[in-house]
């Protein structure tokens, strides 16, 4: 596991050459009216009940980017599902290291309405007609003392997350598991992100995961694999 930040282009060019080595299917989506395409990724049975992880959608929060390349190249995803994976959702944010896109847009607010965003956009006409066992965003939180995570649908899931994450001995701040209220947390955040999108309509059980930024990038990186394997170990397959 790498714990250096690649430019976008090096990030890409990893997720391409896995192609060659872990049967992972990796395409380019078009950014509607922007010069830019997203990565979008698949592997496993598409037979399989499909989890869907996203990465990237604030350019300042490289931790999830590189924690879901990680998850795939040491083959740590739950072979009961087949997975879509957004590898990074911004890549201009990423390279400036900026939470915006160059445009200057917070795409965590552009889900609402088909996509406000170029990025939005692609993400939500790529989804459209798919069902998801579990959705998860990898982000990062400036201001907290650990790991915590926003869950939104049944079962305490989000519980065992956290109680994974401090037994793997990594720090968890106080919050725990937030479960906002998806329709109080749209208004206040003024539009909907791409967790709360796929909760209305896509997703049985949707996760947003917060790794603490003022720690190593490699201990945020443990943190969200750790994370998002316990998630994947709390599901059950229908």
């Amino acid at each position: 596991m790498t714990s250096e930040r690649p430019t976008y282009h090096e990030l890409a060019r990893r997720w391409k050459a896995l192609r060659a080595t872990h049967d992972v299917r990796v395409r380019e989506v078009a950014c509607v009216g922007a010069p830019r395409t997203l990565l979008c990724a698949e592997l496993g049975d598409p037979a399989l009940p499909i989890v869907t992880i996203a990465a990237g959608v604030h350019g300042d929060e490289p931790a999830g980017a590189l924690a879901l390349l990680a998850l795939v190249v040491d083959r740590a995803l739950d072979p009961r599902f087949s997975y879509r994976l957004w590898p990074c959702t911004n890549p201009t944010g990423f390279d400036l290291g900026t939470r915006t896109s160059a445009d200057g847009t917070d795409l965590n607010r552009t889900f609402g309405r088909g996509g406000s965003s170029p990025e939005a956009r692609a993400i939500v006409t790529a989804n459209r007609d798919r069902r998801y066992a579990l959705a998860l965003d990898l982000h990062e939180d400036d201001e907290a003392e650990g790991f915590y995570c926003y869950a939104y649908g049944d079962g305490g899931i989000g519980e065992a997350i956290v109680d994974a994450v401090r037994a793997a001995g990594a720090p968890c701040d106080p919050r725990g598991c937030l479960r906002p209220d998806p329709h109080a947390e749209a208004e206040a955040l003024g539009g909907l992100s791409l967790s709360l999108l796929l909760r209305r309509n896509a997703a049985e059980r949707t996760l947003t995961l917060e790794s603490p930024s003022q720690r190593d990038l490699s201990e945020r990186i443990a943190t969200h694999v750790v994370a998002v394997r316990a998630a994947l170990s709390q599901t059950t397959v229908k």
